[in-house]
């Protein structure tokens, strides 16, 4: 299996290519990173910069231009910097699906968390004019739920309803991730999978920690993408991601680290700790 994967990178720490690549190659994919800003790290006082639209748009025609594509099984995109990058995108994925029409599109609409915006705002107009509507899958957090559907996603029904609503833009598959209703136990924390038919809910505990574990909506991401076209069926998809995650959590959280802990807990990643039953809504 092969996925291209656009994203963000960091030297320290996981986040964007940071998070997703290892945990795609110990699942036996390969994996195309292209980068989309270099980081020293993520969060507070980082430094490095934004790689330039033109550039990542060279990269992407270098890579078509080998004739590859037609082993590619799917593309994923996060964090993209600019406006300009996200443009750039949508033309590649574009041109990419044609050649390729089996080729599935994964989006995570990296905007924001925890009510902050933390991208030019303009991104969000790609993303519900372009990107979203040629995704497959897209993959926003609860908060970017809100913020791409204009709908509050406060509640379980209303988390499915917001879901349902960002499919009829295009995209067959809507996973929310970081899922913390209000009439849900606030002890856990879920992920949903949204169809235009059903919807999907799995949970598992709540690590509290003083600080937040960055990246970990980066995995959950890639772990899904790559799990489902492995078995392409979204309720064991959605099972075996909420294990990985749970595993990764509970190893940061025993260790005491702010940081997920990939290469250390990687066996997690093949063998999650615990089976976490998805119900359908």
């Amino acid at each position: 299996m092969n996925i291209l994967s656009i994203q963000s990178h960091v030297s320290l720490g996981h986040a964007g290519n940071a998070s997703a690549v290892f945990p795609l190659q110990r699942m036996w994919v390969n994996v195309w990173p292209v980068y989309t800003v270099l980081f020293s790290h993520s969060g507070p006082n980082r430094k490095g910069a934004s790689v330039s639209a033109k550039t990542v748009e060279a990269v992407l025609e270098g890579i078509d231009a080998q004739g590859v594509l037609g082993q590619c099984d799917g593309i994923l995109s996060g964090y993209l910097g600019e406006p300009e990058t996200a443009e750039a995108l949508g033309d590649a994925v574009k041109r990419f699906k044609q050649q390729n029409p089996e080729l599935l599109y994964c989006c995570d609409p990296v905007m924001g968390d925890d009510g902050r915006v933390y991208v030019d705002k303009a991104l969000t107009s790609w993303f519900l004019n372009s990107l979203i509507p040629m995704a497959d899958i897209v993959t926003p957090n609860q908060f970017e739920l809100e913020l791409l559907t204009g709908l509050r996603a406060s509640t379980l029904d209303s988390v499915k309803m917001a879901g349902q609503a960002l499919t009829a833009l295009g995209p067959e598959i809507v996973l929310v991730t970081s899922v913390m209703p209000d009439d849900s136990d606030n002890s856990k924390v879920g992920m949903m999978v949204v169809t235009e038919r059903d919807a999907w809910y799995v949970q598992t505990p709540f690590f509290e920690k003083p600080g937040a574990i960055g990246g970990s909506g980066d995995v959950a991401t890639a772990v899904f993408l790559a799990r489902y076209l492995a078995v392409k069926d979204l309720k064991p998809a959605l099972e075996y991601t909420a294990g990985v995650m749970f595993g990764l959590f509970e190893h940061a959280c025993q260790t005491g680290s702010n940081e997920l802990q990939l290469i250390e807990a990687q066996d997690k990643l093949v063998n999650p700790p615990l089976v976490f039953t998805a119900q359908c809504l």
